[in-house]
């Protein structure tokens, strides 16, 4: 087992690390759509999930992965209205890759987001 660290990244709030590599897996744990940059979440589902997304590859760069190496993605928002809005820009980010998806409606997100993002990824591909 590896950790997985992104100092692009705020370092975790809680008992856990933004990656961990199993094997040839790797769990990113939950991103919320936290901007490094300004300190802050952007405003709205749409600009937030992107974020979330960035942050996810973030921890996917780490590793020297992409999206494209996604296998499992969870996706959870404060409200099952956001749930078309994720759904396109999800399909757009992700294009033809479809990795098994979870979209879970939860209620409240920790500091007030709007989503959270946690996924899967192999980091090599079958030939």
């Amino acid at each position: 087992m590896k950790i997985i660290t992104s100092q692009q990244l705020p370092p975790p709030g809680g008992h856990y690390s933004q990656g961990v590599l199993s094997g040839n897996l790797l769990f990113v744990s939950g991103q919320l759509p936290f901007n490094q940059r300004t300190g802050t979440f952007p405003d709205g589902i749409e600009a937030q999930f992107v974020q979330a997304m960035k942050n996810v590859e973030t921890v996917l760069h780490v590793a020297d992965a992409t999206l494209a190496n996604l296998v499992n993605v969870q996706i959870f928002i404060s409200d099952v209205e956001h749930w078309q809005t994720v759904n396109t820009h999800y399909a757009e980010l992700l294009s033809a890759h479809r990795p098994a998806r979870t979209i879970i409606p939860c209620g409240q997100l920790h500091y007030g987001a709007l989503v959270e993002i946690t996924a899967v990824a192999e980091l090599f591909t079958y030939v």
